[in-house]
């Protein structure tokens, strides 16, 4: 019973994070600093409206302090600290996006599962249903794909039928976010038959008791079974955490590599930490030796198969298939989603700078920018929740060859980026209400596939004239 309500309040944060748009701890600032100038919806009062307001967060933490005596604006220096200053700016961000979330109508037409978007028509249909929080699917031919259920179960999906659990799959510590994972095939899958698992991973087996931490293998699939498993990755007991958040996962393949990332597993200030895994993107060889040539291997201490550091919770991992650029979608606390391009030895702030809040209205802290720290190509605030990424490969949708698809759980959003030069120039919303977007994907048909949790499905999106 125990595990079952860690289970639900673990994804109730993830649901609900959100939803907490307007109410906790900054909500109460607003109301006693800031209401009775400029309304309670933003819309203004004996002080000006806030709903087309933009400035940086330096700025604005500058003006809110300092005042403006001329604009009838009183300094709050000594009222409000500027980690609080800095969560009524991510505050007054979420309200006025609110808003104009609330006022978009879009996609639906007049037929049943039909949609709008991005230049097209297409219709939603359901390929496989009667899931269990299914988080990841990897093609392997036409109409032939793997898919993981994060209780721990693998099957096999082709020609529509779907395959009972794959026996022999290693056991997972299946509690809060944790589980099994990402899937992916490899690059040379027609020769070496090799399939690659992410799950997480504990010394102890009993759920309500283990620490745990990502753990990567590779086996083969043979008449539903799994043999000839090689760890490719895993970490000694000291690196493990009872947490049960942010196991982040994802493959990339490149050049003979395999990159993955690992979420902070709730211990935020280890990100920085290059002596921890966790709160890193990673860069090992696809058999699981460590390149010589990783960026902090002369650090004494330091983790070697580290490709970056100072990421929260790594959601999405994708190749660029022309520039051969990694992206990553990073699930930020409240606000603070990010798309961020991977680079070696780099730091992304995570959780010395952000654009997001505590889930509680609480601050983090102040600083978006800082010395030697990545900014994000994209952030979303309020958080949209962002999960799973894809470039989009096919050609049914030919105008979105090559654009950035990102899912969204608390929004319940499948967002297209268009990016060009390393920037993203362009964002819109191209499905909506349909079902948490967990993971996306290109299938061999052309067709986006979407692995949605509520309802626990796989769909893929068809145009249609």
């Amino acid at each position: 019973m125990r595990i079952i309500i860690i289970y639900v309040l673990s994804c109730l944060i993830s649901i609900h994070a959100q939803n907490r748009i307007g109410t906790g701890a900054v909500k109460k600032l607003y109301q006693e600093h800031c209401m009775n100038c400029h309304g309670e919806n933003l819309e203004g009062g004996l002080g000006g409206s806030l709903t087309g307001y933009a400035e940086t967060s330096e700025n604005f933490i500058r003006y809110v302090k300092q005042g403006n005596i001329d604009m009838g604006m009183p300094a709050f220096g000594e009222a409000l600290s500027d980690p609080e200053i800095r969560t009524l700016q991510i505050y007054i961000e979420e309200m006025k996006h609110e808003k104009i979330r609330e006022n978009t109508k879009l996609l639906l037409t007049d037929k049943k599962n039909t949609f709008n978007a991005g230049g097209y028509n297409f219709r939603m249909e359901t390929v496989i249903s009667n899931l269990s929080n299914p988080w990841s699917i990897a093609f392997i031919g036409h109409e032939r794909a793997i898919l993981t259920e994060r209780s721990g179960i693998m099957r096999v999906w082709e020609n529509g039928v779907l395959s009972e659990a794959i026996s022999g799959i290693p056991e997972v510590i299946a509690r809060g976010q944790g589980g099994l994972l990402e899937v992916a095939i490899h690059p040379e899958y027609a020769k070496n038959k090799w399939v690659y698992i992410a799950y997480s991973a504990g010394s102890n087996m009993d759920e309500e008791k283990s620490a745990s931490m990502t753990k990567v293998v590779r086996g083969r699939i043979v008449n539903n079974h799994w043999l000839d498993e090689e760890v490719i990755f895993e970490t000694s007991d000291e690196f493990h955490h009872k947490s049960g958040v942010h196991f982040g996962t994802r493959f990339v393949f490149k050049n003979g590599f395999l990159y993955f990332g690992i979420g902070d597993r709730g211990a935020k200030e280890e990100a920085q930490d290059l002596t921890r895994p966790n709160g890193k993107i990673h860069r090992i060889h696809d058999d699981g030796r460590i390149p010589i040539d990783n960026p902090f291997l002369d650090i004494p201490n330091a983790f070697p198969s580290i490709w970056t550091y100072g990421n929260r919770n790594p959601q999405g991992l994708d190749l660029h298939p022309l520039t051969g650029v990694i992206y990553e979608s990073e699930h930020g606390p409240r606000g603070g989603d990010e798309i961020n391009s991977i680079e070696c030895g780099l730091n992304y702030g995570w959780p010395l700078i952000t654009y997001g809040m505590n889930y509680n209205g609480s601050p983090i802290t102040e600083k978006t920018v800082g010395d030697n720290m990545v900014q994000p190509l994209h952030y979303w605030t309020p958080s949209i929740a962002v999960c799973g990424i894809d470039f989009y490969e096919g050609d049914a949708f030919p105008a979105w060859k090559y654009d950035l698809f990102a899912g969204g759980l608390a929004s319940q959003e499948l967002h297209r980026l268009i990016i060009k030069n390393n920037k993203v120039v362009h964002t819109e919303i191209i499905l909506k209400n349909e079902g948490r977007v967990r993971d996306v994907a290109t299938g061999p048909d052309g067709m986006i596939y979407l692995v949605l949790n509520d309802p626990d499905a796989i769909v893929r999106l068809v145009p249609y004239e």
